[in-house]
């Protein structure tokens, strides 16, 4: 299947510590098919850009012939990587979406080790907001409930309801589906 070549692609997704350890990443590009590979773009990455200030906003530099669009918060950097051609403004809202949705899942308490406890939900808002490269979702309320399975409108799942919450509601669709 041939995708369309202007359609927005990123290269990678990574989330590495202040001492530009991985944390979580994700690689969509065949450049990086190696762990070695990986590990060396990863620390070459960070070297370039752990002197700058990126805590207030997005900085985005071109390395190597790709576009980098990072962020700082607290003791993480977050990375999102495209061709150098590609749109740094999309490549910008997908690195928005991935840390909103992040410190939303993580009630705003983002660190190293509070995302390592929850790296479940991290790399569910990652699979949430990118799939093989394409951009799914750059709304990060999206993101969160999708990865947190609430539904849009708020609704607990039937897995973390109390029994007298999945009675009624239980109760709510049988007379519902009565009056039809």
């Amino acid at each position: 299947m041939a995708l369309d070549p202007t359609c927005p692609k990123v290269k990678n997704l990574l989330l590495l510590d202040s001492e530009g350890k991985r944390i979580a990443v994700k690689y969509y590009s065949p450049e990086w098919s190696t762990v070695n590979s990986q590990a060396n773009y990863e620390k070459s990455v960070w070297g370039k850009t752990s002197r700058t200030n990126a805590r207030g906003e997005a900085e985005i530099v071109m390395f190597d012939d790709v576009l980098v669009v990072y962020k700082c918060l607290g003791d993480l950097m977050f990375y999102v990587t495209g061709g150098q051609d590609e749109n740094e403004l999309i490549l910008y809202a997908v690195l928005q979406a991935f840390y909103e949705s992040v410190s939303i899942l993580l009630r705003q308490q983002v660190d190293k080790k509070t995302v390592l406890e929850n790296l479940d939900l991290v790399l569910l808002a990652v699979d949430e907001i990118i799939d093989r490269g394409l951009v799914l979702e750059t709304e990060p309320q999206v993101v969160a409930s999708r990865v947190s399975m609430r539904g849009a409108d708020g609704d607990v799942p039937v897995v973390e309801q109390t029994f007298s919450q999945a009675f009624a509601s239980a109760r709510e669709q049988i007379a519902r589906s009565l009056l039809k």
